[in-house]
């Protein structure tokens, strides 16, 4: 069996969901960061943090597991969203964290995604920090 090629290019694929969330840079996260109540979410791999390092105070949440910890009725919920006023979603690039922010407004979740992620935050010379598994 022979897979059909997708009806959308990979490019219009991020593209879409980039034009439909709020689309944060590296420097507008930096600067949120210092507001109360800002959640800044990792979802790169965890060997893409061991390997890379994380940004300071972010939260790891794989991405496989994203709508499950962040869904109020999950059984899965992480009540520290209860305390956020905004959600910012980053990856190593901005590719995954722009679908995933798109998959979460498309279920009323209403989430930031940094452009560029964490390569472009590390090219920025942005406060980086290793991650240490707890």
């Amino acid at each position: 069996m022979t897979m059909k090629p997708p009806a959308v290019s990979f490019d219009t694929m991020i593209s879409r969901a980039d034009d439909a969330v709020t689309t944060l840079s590296p420097g507008e996260v930096n600067e949120h960061l210092s507001r109360e109540g800002v959640l800044l979410v990792d979802i790169r791999d965890v060997r893409e943090l061991e390997r890379e390092g994380r940004i300071p105070g972010s939260k790891h949440i794989p991405r496989g597991m994203l709508e499950f910890w962040m869904h109020p009725d999950s059984p899965y919920f992480k009540p520290y969203f209860e305390d956020a006023n905004e959600v910012v979603l980053h990856c190593n690039r901005g590719w995954r964290s722009a679908l995933a922010a798109k998959a979460l407004l498309d279920i009323g979740i209403d989430v930031a995604h940094m452009s560029g992620g964490y390569s472009e935050w590390v090219e920025r010379d942005l406060p980086t920090e290793p991650y240490v598994k707890k």
